[in-house]
């Protein structure tokens, strides 16, 4: 067979090696090696439980295909299939009480359970009217606006369908006058409520129902202005939704302004006082070693310096570091007054000058702050002037003099402006954006107003 295979080129198994071991049948390996089992992966996105219950060959704990219970016993007997009788049935009629045509139908029953009433007719509901006499009516249940015969006949629509208004309104006839919903329920309300005053009934039963037409007339026309509203208008509505949303905003943020101006104005007052009545009450040798303030003036100063507390040693110059607390633009603003006060940004870390130039700063932060809450004002005050002149062309507004300021240096007859007077700004070359948006809309104004 080789030599065949040899002739026709065709490949042929390689023959192992014979050796010693092999023939001895030494060697542990063995001429054949088995082939392994290729395990199929599970899919990516598959779940665990999912893969599990596909078929493959190398798993050899199948899930069955019915449940099962390997559990020896039950909680409960179970029900022993053909041992008893099977209880006859027969075709039989019937009659539903519910209806009153006395229409005899026919439908399969066990033989035990004829001659009993038909089981759904206990679903038949029926709503128990009050019902009036010829004298209560004449007596007491006489109207200018309705007759006897429409009275009836509301009462037999409402026994029939059920006090179902939409239905009554629509079977309402039409030979007699035409009647609203409202009317109909404002009708039987009112009847429903005499005769249970003249019945003395109490209970669940004799509840009075107050029945208000007027109101009830209102709320349909609003609900059809509101259905019949144009895709126009309702964008209009929620426009003015928006608006009002945007006012409701800007009047909380003026709130929330004034009482960050009042805390500034009330911490700067208690400072004062505070290092009033500790100067009066220490002498001035004790003052000048202090190196922390009390808890109640660090809370009300601009800046909180943290106290430096280590075991070891460690320099005074730490505590003129300003905290991570105090933003870019306060820092730049502090060098800069610094700077026109003459005075150096790191002085030396003398005991008498760290105290002192912590407190300078911290007034100055103050300082800081209260100018440019006062400018936020100050622009509010223009935009509003702006907006009052633009809306009332005829008229000028007038800034009284309590909100401007005058200076020595110019003519007294030519009041000086609080905004000209403040320069809040954190460094000299960076012009105040409020304010410079300010200036923007006040020109824009001017034009409009040249061009009309």
């Amino acid at each position: 067979m080789a030599d065949v295979r040899d002739i026709l080129e065709l490949e042929r198994a390689p023959t192992p090696e014979v050796s010693k071991e092999v023939i001895l049948g030494l060697r542990k390996d063995g001429l054949k090696k088995k082939k392994e089992k290729e395990v199929m992966r599970r899919p990516e996105g598959m779940h665990r439980e999912l893969y599990a219950l596909l078929y493959s060959d190398s798993n050899k704990d199948l899930p069955p295909l019915l449940p099962t219970d390997n559990v020896q016993g039950y909680k409960s007997v179970k029900a022993k299939l053909g041992m008893k009788r099977v209880r006859p049935w027969k075709w039989m009629p019937f009659t539903n009480p519910a209806r009153k045509d006395g229409v005899v139908l026919h439908h399969w029953r066990r033989i035990c359970d004829q001659g009993k009433e038909y089981p759904f007719a206990m679903f038949n509901k029926k709503i128990e009217l009050l019902k009036y006499s010829d004298g209560e009516y004449s007596e007491h249940l006489l109207c200018d606006d309705w007759t006897r015969s429409e009275t009836d006949t509301l009462f037999d629509l409402c026994h029939r369908f059920d006090l179902r208004w939409p239905v009554i309104h629509d079977r309402w006839p039409s030979h007699l006058a035409s009647r609203s919903m409202e009317d109909l329920k404002e009708r039987y309300y009112n009847v429903t409520n005499i005769l249970k005053k003249i019945n003395n009934l109490t209970g669940p039963e004799g509840k009075i129902v107050n029945y208000d037409t007027d109101h009830e007339r209102r709320r349909k026309q609003q609900l059809i202005k509101l259905w019949d509203r144009t895709p126009k208008q309702i964008e209009e509505e929620q426009q003015l939704l928006n608006e009002l949303r945007k006012i409701e905003a800007r009047k909380k943020e003026r709130e929330k302004k004034t009482q960050d101006l009042q805390k500034l104005i009330s911490a700067d007052t208690d400072a004062r006082k505070i290092t009033k009545t500790t100067k009066k009450k220490l002498p001035q040798a004790k003052i000048a070693k202090l190196d922390t303030l009390p808890p109640s003036l660090e809370s009300c100063t601009g800046i909180k310096f943290p106290d430096v507390k280590s075991s070891g040693v460690s320099l005074r110059s730490q505590r003129m570091k300003l905290p991570a607390s105090v933003g870019q633009k306060k820092v730049k603003a502090i060098e800069q007054l610094l700077g026109e006060l003459n005075l150096e940004t790191n002085p030396m870390a003398v005991e008498e000058v760290c105290q002192r130039f912590n407190d300078l700063r911290s007034d100055l932060v103050l300082m800081y702050d209260l100018r440019t809450v006062l400018l936020n004002y100050v622009f509010e005050l223009q935009t509003l002037k702006h907006q009052c002149e633009s809306l009332i062309p005829d008229k000028v507004l007038e800034i009284p003099e309590a909100l401007t300021i005058n200076t020595g240096e110019e003519s007294p007859s030519r009041p000086r402006a609080i905004s000209e007077m403040i320069d809040a700004v954190a460094t000299p070359n960076t012009p105040n954006r409020k304010r410079k948006a300010a200036l923007e809309q006040s020109n824009v104004l001017k034009k409009i107003k040249a061009r009309t």
